[in-house]
């Protein structure tokens, strides 16, 4: 089994700020991961309307962090559990989020999983989707294709760069970064 993935809207840093948005089907979870800060939350719902969607169907949104940039639009879908590093969350119920003492994975479908990757925040988690492509890794390791080689909120650069190392050694076949466009990694992506 595989899921499909689109990104809904491509981030950005700079003088103003979004963060992008991916959509992730599997079966019957509809997950939107990082429905953070964007221009008009219309560059968020037009293209899920375009995807056959509307808001009331998204089952669940993902945080890579708890940044405004990555969080702020999560209360456009309200029938959907929120998940982050610590647990998922749904109307009154917090349940604490489960990682495989192997893997490190917290599996929220089956070609859907979180794994812990602190470095931007200490908080971090990346979600990897098996795709009929290959492996995608959304996460926020990278702003952007370029990096930054030294990200300035990371507390810790040896914490950064050993996440960015471990999400490389799964050979994902595209990194869908924080504030960019989705790239394929290579000899030149900073670590």
């Amino acid at each position: 089994m595989s899921a499909e993935l689109r990104i809904l809207s491509v981030g950005y840093a700079g003088e103003r700020v979004a963060g992008t948005v991916v959509l992730v089907r599997d079966g019957d979870f509809i997950a939107v991961i990082d429905p953070g800060m964007v221009a008009d939350r219309a560059l968020i719902l037009d293209p899920l309307a375009d995807e056959g969607l509307g808001a009331d169907d998204v089952t669940d949104v993902l945080f890579s962090h708890h940044h405004p940039d990555h969080t702020i639009n999560a209360a456009l879908f309200p029938n959907a559990r929120v998940h982050d590093f610590q647990a998922t969350y749904h109307r009154d119920l917090w349940v604490p989020r489960q990682f495989d003492e192997e893997s490190g994975d917290s599996r929220l479908a089956p070609s859907v999983r979180m794994v812990r990757t602190p470095g931007h925040t200490a908080q971090d988690v990346t979600t990897f989707v098996e795709t009929e492509d290959g492996l995608v890794a959304c996460t926020h390791l990278w702003w952007s294709e370029a990096g930054p080689a030294d990200d300035p909120f990371a507390a810790d650069r040896d914490v950064l760069r050993r996440s960015r190392e471990r999400v490389l050694a799964l050979e994902p076949r595209l990194i869908v970064p924080g504030h960019g466009a989705p790239f394929i990694p290579g000899s030149a992506t900073p670590v």
